[in-house]
């Protein structure tokens, strides 16, 4: 049977059907279908899918994050045009299966058998020999020993020139299952489309479209929400999600759309019991799992269930999945310790996780909204050896070490991790007046970074969530707290509190009898503190930290000397901030600070920090102090009536790829007649694949058959069937 790109033709009807018949039942039009689908779906892999609009804006730009909402990018597999290309598909290849299967169901029930003698000698595989007994005899035990071989055989008699009925027509075929494979391909095309469609957005869509349902994209409590944005348990086709918090219950998935969200009822209640999850040693979960109760609505039954990854759980025809975990709803509680020259005293903030705060306006600053996005209990991080390394901080980064580790030998460890459970976290939003917000991360316990120095608490922030976290470090006292790095924070904002440091360290480090160098030491420890203590400029700016110090040697001391003078000017703020941090614990009855690595290290840090502390974008540090977790287990929920037509169609395209691919269609025909007083037999074979295996199976049979050797082809290219 030829093969052709055009597709069906019609005699009836208008051109313009008969043309429109044709394309759609063409392969050239198929192929163009696949490729398009192919296209989407790589478009639909590569780009997330229903994400909120704000993470395509982050990531692209809203430009192209406009562009890619019109064209239903971020949700292809819901996507009309999708849906519509999935139809055509359909239409076009049950087209091609109705036009092809008359064709080859009359093809396998035919064996060909009127094919002339002459046409025998043109295939590629032929021999001739003469037999023993009359054609008769001959073209039986021919037929037999096919029969007995597998093949399907039928026997015609034929008049030649020594008679009526003196020829004998001995045709067979094998392989049938080849033609069956072209069938079963192309239906299962049909079933997964049909499938693909049937588990999709179209029902719901088709909901929307004649039931008058609308996607609901306000806020607030689900039981506010209308009858219009909510679909009947008695949808036949949904997939949504359904977030149920530890000790409680719901009934309603929630179906995402690209203008909202659609509300579907279930004919049951899903009561989360326990929440289970562990961890590897990495930090990543290697198991969640649901211990949950299905209350049905309309009985009333309970009955109990565990729900994991991979393992759903059914009732009435809804699969149940564990889809990933939430937080519930856990209480916080933050200690907030105000920043500024005017900084109050501190107090905590009492909220839950998903809620919202206004927090009281400190002085000269507007009223910022806290919204509590996150808590975090376990936080694996690498704290080893390279992890400092990583180029966060720019002060630690080693180039030569970072190039040998990318450029070492292959059997060399890049990178040499220590993983450790740094303990809880909270991310928090600071949202402004003007509705913009930043995002902060910040640890509950010091965390200690393997540089020698004191654990730090880590306080993080970003603008964008695109961005990664800044962090601010602050290291810990001898206690174990803040507290020493606060009573020096708000010193160097204290004039009074400078000067007085300023005297203490000129007193130990000039001699009494150089009062002439006691004032010049003055003058310079008063300025650089000053710099470092840092003001707002006239644009309201905030200047300070070491960046005011830099600045201060480059626009005043020539370039040559800049590094001896930096040495000098170094040297004397780190004297008088140590007087100072002294003079505020003799001010808090403390003991004074020892000389030692301890004290060195604290202070080295406490440096860094006050100086990046003036330009951290918060008017106050919101610490983590205590929490009460409450876990919330989120599921996907989906009735898929296409699910079996699908895997039927799975196995249907197994089946027929394999009969394609590893079936050959080969027929026989053996021509027996008298001739010159002998019986002589004229066989040839046919194969739709030109194959090692049909060379040596031609040789085999028409040794067994006519006891003769294949004929060498012809020179010139001959016919085939």
């Amino acid at each position: 049977m030829s093969e052709s790109t055009h597709g069906m033709r019609i005699r009836s009807g208008s051109q313009a059907l008969r043309a429109g018949v044709e394309l759609l039942s063409s392969m050239r039009f198929a192929i163009a279908l696949l490729t398009v689908i192919c296209i989407a779906s790589v478009i639909g892999t590569v780009v997330k899918q229903s994400e909120p609009a704000v993470n395509y804006v982050n990531q692209f730009g809203p430009f192209w994050a406009d562009l890619f909402g019109r064209l239903q990018l971020n949700a292809v597999y819901s996507a009309w045009w999708f849906l519509l290309i999935l139809a055509f598909l359909v239409i076009s290849t049950s087209l091609c299966i109705a036009r092809h299967t008359p064709k080859i169901l009359v093809d396998l029930r035919t064996f060909k058998e009127n094919i002339r003698e002459q046409n025998l000698r043109s295939f590629h595989h032929k021999a001739e020999a003469d037999l023993a007994q009359d054609a008769a005899t001959e073209a039986q035990r021919i037929g037999q020993m096919l029969a007995g071989g597998g093949w399907k055989v039928k026997l015609q008699q034929r008049d030649t020139a020594a008679g009526p009925g003196t020829g004998w027509m001995v045709a067979a075929r094998a392989g049938a299952a080849h033609k069956i494979g072209y069938i079963a391909a192309h239906s299962a095309i049909v079933l997964v489309c049909l499938g693909g469609l049937l588990d999709g957005d179209l029902i719901v869509r088709a909901q929307m479209w004649l039931g008058g349902k609308t996607p609901f994209a306000g806020g607030g409590m689900i039981a506010d929400v209308g009858p219009e944005h909510r679909l009947s348990a008695r949808n036949p086709a949904f997939r949504g999600n359904l977030v149920v918090t530890e000790g409680a219950r719901a009934s309603t998935a929630i179906l995402s759309q690209s203008d909202g969200v659609l509300l579907q009822e279930l004919p049951f209640a899903v009561e989360l019991k326990k929440f289970i999850i562990e961890h590897y040693s990495t930090g990543m979960p290697k198991l969640f799992a649901s211990e949950v109760v299905i209350h049905d609505l309309a009985t009333g039954a309970a009955t109990p269930a565990r729900i994991e990854v991979n393992k759903p759980a059914h009732y009435q025809g809804i699969e149940i999945y564990q889809s990933s975990f939430d937080d519930g709803g856990s209480a916080v509680t933050l200690r907030a310790l105000p920043l500024g020259t005017d900084a109050a005293a501190p107090f905590e903030v009492k909220g839950t996780i998903g809620g919202k705060a206004q927090l009281a306006s400190t002085a000269g600053e507007p009223p910022l909204t806290l919204e509590l996005s996150a808590l975090r209990v376990i936080n694996v991080e690498n704290i080893g050896a390279d992890a400092s390394a990583s180029g966060a901080d720019v002060r630690k980064v080693d180039l030569r070490s970072s190039l040998d580790g990318a450029l070492g030998a292959a059997n060399k460890t890049v990178e040499n991790k220590s993983l450790r459970n740094v303990g809880p976290s909270v991310g928090y939003k600071l949202r402004d007046a003007s509705g913009q917000a930043r995002e902060f991360h910040n640890y509950m316990l010091p965390v200690d970074l393997g540089e020698g120095g004191p654990p730090m608490f880590l306080y993080g922030v970003r603008d964008k969530p695109s961005e990664p976290f800044r962090y601010l470090r602050i290291p810990v006292d001898e206690q174990g707290g803040m507290d020493g790095f606060m009573r020096l924070y708000r010193a160097l904002a204290s004039p009074a509190q400078r000067a007085a440091a300023v005297q203490r360290y000129v007193a130990r480090a000039v001699d009494p009898a150089r009062p002439e160098l006691a004032q010049q030491l003055t003058q310079s420890a008063e300025r650089v503190l000053q710099l470092y203590a840092g003001h707002a400029n006239a644009q309201g700016q905030r200047e300070g930290g070491l960046a005011a110090v830099a600045q201060f040697l480059e626009a005043g001391v020539p370039e040559a000397e800049r590094d001896r003078a930096g040495e000098v000017l170094m040297r004397v703020l780190n004297g008088v901030l140590f007087e100072l941090a002294q003079l505020t614990r003799a001010q808090a009855q403390l003991p004074p600070l020892p000389n030692n690595e301890q004290t060195l290290g604290f202070m080295t840090q406490a440096v860094l920090a006050l100086s990046d502390v003036q330009f951290y974008p918060a008017p106050l540090l919101l610490g983590l102090q205590d929490f009460e977790q409450v876990q919330a287990s989120v599921f996907q929920v989906a009735r898929a009536p296409g699910k079996n037509v699908v895997y039927l169609g799975c196995a249907l395209l197994i089946l027929g790829v394999f009969a394609m691919l590893y079936i050959r269609e080969r027929r026989v025909w053996v021509w027996v007649a008298p001739r010159d007083g002998v019986t002589h037999a004229m066989m040839a074979l046919s194969t739709n694949r030109k194959t090692m295996d049909g060379d040596r199976e031609f040789a085999r049979l028409a040794d067994k058959l006519i006891a003769a050797a294949p004929m060498a082809p012809r020179s010139t290219p001959g016919g085939s069937a």
